[in-house]
């Protein structure tokens, strides 16, 4: 198991490490818990519990925790199986925190530890539908620049991509969710 943890040398909450993990079985309803709160609803929450349920979408090792001071699970990240038309790709999607503890350093700590696994797994393209001003500091930027586009109404900078690897060259064309999206 590929574990992750980011330093911090302040003993203040905002800049405490947060150790991350691969979840297992026992994190479902914790994680189920955090995404709900996160979101303000469970649909977000139930979507992972779909993903999990769907062989072609679900990535093993791609499903991480941030865990509190106490082992608590106080952030979440997934990267599922999506396609750009017919080439495999990845989807980060959801990404939660516990409200809580966001702006904390929580979902950065658990976002470069899922995308370290999916680097570390041979992917080679991750693809978010987030917030332009979050997701960058990762490395993404609009999946329109490598001729990547939504297949629903959503603002273009919305959609981003990341090149894991480097510079391997990317297929452009629609990304395809799984069905448990539903778009």
């Amino acid at each position: 198991m590929t574990e992750h943890t980011q330093n911090s040398t302040s003993s203040t909450p905002h800049s405490s490490a947060w150790h991350t993990r691969r979840e297992t079985p026992a994190d479902a309803a914790a994680v189920h818990a955090v995404t709900a709160a996160a979101f303000g609803r469970a649909q977000e929450a139930d979507l992972v519990d779909a993903l999990r349920a769907d062989p072609d979408a679900w990535l093993t090792g791609l499903s991480y925790v941030a865990e509190a001071p106490d082992g608590t699970v106080a952030a979440y990240a997934l990267i599922t199986r999506c396609h750009v038309d017919c080439a495999p790709a990845a989807a980060l999607a959801p990404v939660a925190v516990r409200p809580g503890l966001q702006h904390r350093g929580a979902g950065s700590a658990v976002v470069r530890a899922v995308l370290d696994a999916a680097r570390t797994r041979g992917e080679r393209l991750v693809l978010v539908l987030g917030h332009p001003g979050y997701y960058p500091r990762f490395g993404f930027g609009p999946a329109a620049a490598y001729g990547i586009r939504p297949g629903f109404d959503v603002p273009s900078e919305h959609l981003m991509a990341l090149v894991l690897g480097g510079s391997l060259p990317v297929a452009p064309g629609t990304i395809r969710y799984p069905a448990a999206f539903g778009v």
